[in-house]
Formats: C-alpha cells, structure tokens, sequence
C-alpha cells in the first residue's frame, strides 16, 4: 500500500507540472497527427497495390511487401520516440525550474536523431518478430508472447529520458532503463500502470456514454445533436489520450530525473521519492 500511495503523489504532481505547462499536450498531438500522416502514407500504397486482397484471401504477400512493412513500422516508431524524446525533454527543463518552449522540446529531438533511430529500428524489429510469433501461435503461445511484449516495454520504459540526458546509443539505453527499472520497479508499474487504468475507465465512460447516447438521439430522430454530440465525444477522446501521453512522459521524466542524480524535481515529495529509491540488494 505504501507503493500505491507514492506512486499516486508523485503521478498527481506530474499533472500540477501538465497543469502549470499546458503547451505540453502539444507533443504527443503532433505525435498523433504524424503517426496518422506515415500510416495513411504507407498503407494507400498497399491498398492500391492489391496487398489486402491477398491478405485476405491468405495469399503469401510478395517479399517487398514485407520490406515496405519494416520501414513503415521503422518510421512510425521514429516519429513516436522523436516526439517523446521532445515531451521529455521538455518536461526535464520544466522539472528543473526552467521554463521549456516547444523549440527546445523538438530542438532536444533533433539533437538525439541518430540515437532515436537506432532505438526506433531495434524496437521495430522486437515488434515485428513477436507479431509474426503471435500470428503462428496457439492460445497459450499468444498468451506468453503477449507477457514477453509486456515485459519488453516495462524495461524500456525509461530509454527516451536516458536517451534525452545521455550522451549513450539505443543498446546502452535499453540496459540503463533496464537497470533504473531494478530500483524502481514498483513505482515505475503501479503508476505507469495505474495512469493507463484511470485513462482506460475515463476513454470508456467517454465512449459508451457519448456514442451510446449519440445513438439514442438518432434512434429519437434528434439526428443534427447527434452528429454533433459524436464529433464532441471523439474530440473528447483526443483529448483524453493526449493528456494521458503527456502525464507519463512527465512521470517517466520524474522518475528519471531523482534515480540518476538523487535530485528531487520541483513539487514533488522528497519523502515519497527516497522511500521509492531506497537502494535494493
């Protein structure tokens, strides 16, 4: 119980820091808009080149087809560290006292390229080997990989700060988060985790009650509020997902910030960091 309530002070101060700098939620927007920019980009192709129709009629795809799946998922995960790497080193500035733009937040991305790169091509292919696993896999083989893809991203959890303050390459980065999750484990998954949970159960109240009154109001003939009611209910969505990206962009950086340097970051519990920090044999 003591983990759970450290976690939750110290994610409840990482939505002070989103509160008192709004033009955070600005990054994971971009991110979305870009993400949605490269799928749209590399996906028409596919489906202009009849790639779907083979998909669904089982047909083996060509070998180039699978070439253009590596480096799309290359590029849809450089564009997601590039913009974490940018939320991140925004919030350090930020965690530190400072004041953080935007410009400093992406001119950090553009520094760390090469390093993001290379961390966006080995998760890439972490990603499409246990999918291709997954693919050939029974019940309980999809059931263990969904564990070693679970595991994968709770030890990387702390690669983009490492890499935002550390002159390092992606493998070094991975095994510096790997160690930084040895001492932090539990407050690393309860609050990474119990963001994702609040977020789950806001999305889904958001959803059924938005759509699910939306659909009554068409049901009742009442079709323009409806129209407007749904546009309302995915805006209210974005919105939702974009504060949940920011708010564990923060905390990461936190977490990060007092396991490297023993330093306390602006506003948050001093208490509630060394007993969350206290070195484990």
């Amino acid at each position: 119980m003591g983990k759970f309530a450290r976690s939750w002070q110290m994610v409840k101060a990482s939505a002070d820091v989103l509160r008192s700098d709004k033009e955070l939620l600005v990054f994971p927007l971009v991110s979305a808009v870009a993400t949605l920019i490269v799928g749209v980009s590399f996906f028409l192709p596919m489906w202009g080149s009849g790639a779907f129709a083979h998909a669904q009629q089982h047909q083996p795809l060509p070998a180039p087809y699978y070439i253009w799946m590596c480096l799309f998922y290359v590029a849809q995960y450089t564009v997601i560290f590039f913009c974490n790497t940018a939320l991140v080193g925004a919030a350090l500035i930020r965690l530190d006292g400072g004041t953080p733009t935007l410009a400093d937040g992406f001119a950090i991305a553009r520094r760390k390229i090469v390093p993001i790169l290379g961390y966006a091509l080995i998760a890439a292919t972490v990603g499409m080997i246990l999918r291709a696993l997954e693919q050939r896999a029974g019940l309980f083989g999809k059931f263990v990989i969904g564990l070693i893809g679970a595991a994968w991203t709770v030890a990387t959890a702390m690669v983009v700060p490492v890499l935002v303050e550390e002159d390092v390459g992606p493998l070094d980065a991975i095994r510096e988060s790997v160690e930084l999750l040895r001492r932090n484990w539990g407050e690393n998954l309860i609050g990474n985790g119990g963001i994702g949970i609040v977020f789950g159960i806001i999305t889904a109240v958001v959803l059924l009650g938005g759509f699910g009154l939306s659909i009554a109001l068409v049901n009742a003939h009442v079709t323009t509020l409806a129209i407007a009611l749904g546009i309302a209910t995915v805006i209210a969505l974005l919105v939702v997902g974009l504060v949940q990206s920011a708010l564990t962009g923060i905390y990461s950086a936190a977490l990060y910030r007092y396991a490297s340097t023993g330093e306390v970051p602006d506003g948050y519990d001093q208490n509630a960091f060394q007993e969350a920090f206290r070195v484990k044999e």
